[in-house]
């Protein structure tokens, strides 16, 4: 029987063959004799360094380990007190707040029109000038309006000496027709005359009156004190009686109201504040720094407004020095109350599915976990509704390093003393002194 003959490879393929990672898996089934000398070899040499772990994991966790049973600060086995820092629980005032966005509004607003038609003959202001109530701001051409105004006083002038004349007439009548000198029907007539005249000269006084106040309207003038904005005619053109096109508008910025809007749930908490009180607000406008202008509340709408949920809400502020502008965005803080409360810091309160909690600390520095209701948290402090007492000490850093009913150790903020740190060293100083021993 003949068969292919067999191939001997080269020693460097035999290398690369052995050394790949499925060198194993392609080699023939050796024979179980051949491989009892390599395992046995194997487990000889990998025995020691075992039980050498398994020895070392004993010594740390024995009884003169620092964790063992016997071992450890806390004394119960655990690996030692947790290093926190920690706070008191203080009775303060904490300003009841609630934050918006506003627009400000100016106190009052006015586009002035032309109510007469005529040649604008001189504008008194310019842009974004300060004025104050009856400053002359434009004047039409009075020349038409004095005209008219002299014409209706003629006329009335007039009539009044008709009607005198009239008058007089129907006097002397009446005494010739109780003499039968004169007939009823003549006296009837110049009584007649003379009733006329005198509904003529009501209607002379009418236009007179009427050819005034045209006069007067060809002058335009502030209604109120305020800034004026852009113009929007010259000296010379033509304007008409009610026109709709604006000649400026005028704008009040001191005072100056500025709107918002806050949920609906305060409504109640503001109502009853403002029963009581003025309620304060603060304005921030874009880029004014920290700074804000100081105001009160002023209008409170009837109407929730049911898309959003919000009540719209108005504040006056005196605005002198107009860092406030019609038209823009501000930050708004409405004060409702000043209480004083139970408060600790915002960084105690931990959350877990139970709910809220906080880890005190006892005199024996021994931690005890408890439940708290917090009322609400303003720059970093939380108001506590339930749960604390004052003066309790309580930890704001290092909590998940804290087992309840062992023993913690009181860190001090880096750079500040405390019972831990009597030098004032945080960690930035003992590496100095670490190296400086060094």
């Amino acid at each position: 029987m003949t068969g292919r003959p067999a191939q001997l490879l080269p020693p460097e393929a035999n290398d690369r063959h052995r050394s790949s990672p499925g060198c194993l898996r392609n080699l023939p089934m050796m024979p179980s004799r051949r491989l009892r000398p390599c395992l046995a070899f194997v487990l000889a040499a990998t025995l020691p360094w075992l039980l050498g772990g398994c020895g070392e994991k004993a010594a740390a966790g024995g009884p003169a380990g620092p964790g063992g049973a016997k071992g450890g600060k806390s004394g119960k086995g655990g690996g030692g007190a947790a290093p926190v820092l920690v706070g008191t629980v203080q009775r303060k005032n904490v300003p009841l707040i609630v934050d918006a966005i506003g627009s400000v509004e100016p106190l009052k607003q006015a586009t002035l029109r032309s109510q007469v038609t005529g040649v604008v003959h001189r504008i008194a202001i310019k842009e974004g000038q300060d004025v104050k109530e009856g400053d002359l701001l434009f004047e039409i051409d009075p020349r038409s309006f004095r005209n008219a105004l002299q014409t209706a006083e003629a006329d009335l002038q007039r009539l009044r000496v008709q009607l005198e004349t009239a008058t007089a007439q129907v006097k002397r009548y009446r005494a010739l027709t109780d003499g039968q000198m004169v007939s009823k029907e003549q006296f009837e007539k110049l009584a007649d005359t003379a009733r006329a005249l005198e509904a003529e000269v009501q209607s002379g006084e009418s236009k007179v009156a009427n050819a005034k106040l045209q006069l007067e309207f060809s002058q335009i003038r502030a209604p109120f004190a305020g800034r004026t904005g852009n113009l929007n005619v010259d000296e010379g053109d033509l304007v008409r009686a009610n026109d709709s096109g604006a000649l400026v508008t005028l704008n009040q910025v001191s005072p100056i109201y500025v709107t918002f809007g806050i949920p609906q749930q305060y409504l109640a908490a503001v109502n009853r504040a403002r029963s009581e009180r003025s309620l304060p607000v603060a304005a921030v406008p874009p880029g004014a720094g920290e700074a804000p202008e100081t105001g009160e509340l002023a209008f409170v709408d009837n109407t929730v407004d049911s898309a959003t949920g919000t009540i719209r809400l108005k504040a006056t502020f005196a605005n002198s020095s107009h860092r406030l502008w019609p038209g823009q965005f501000a930050g708004v803080t409405l004060t409702l109350a000043n209480p004083e409360v139970l408060t600790v810091a915002a960084s105690a309160i931990q959350t877990s599915q139970s709910g809220q909690h906080v880890f005190v600390v006892s005199a024996e520095r021994i931690a005890e976990l408890r439940p708290v209701t917090v009322e609400r948290t303003t720059d970093g402090v939380a108001v506590i509704a339930k749960g604390l007492k004052e003066g309790e000490t309580v930890v704001i850093d290092g909590q998940l390093r804290v087992v309840p009913g062992r023993a913690v150790e009181i860190k001090s903020p880096a750079g500040t003393k405390g019972p831990d740190n009597p030098k004032g060293k945080g960690k930035g100083g003992e590496a100095k002194e670490k190296k400086s021993s060094a």
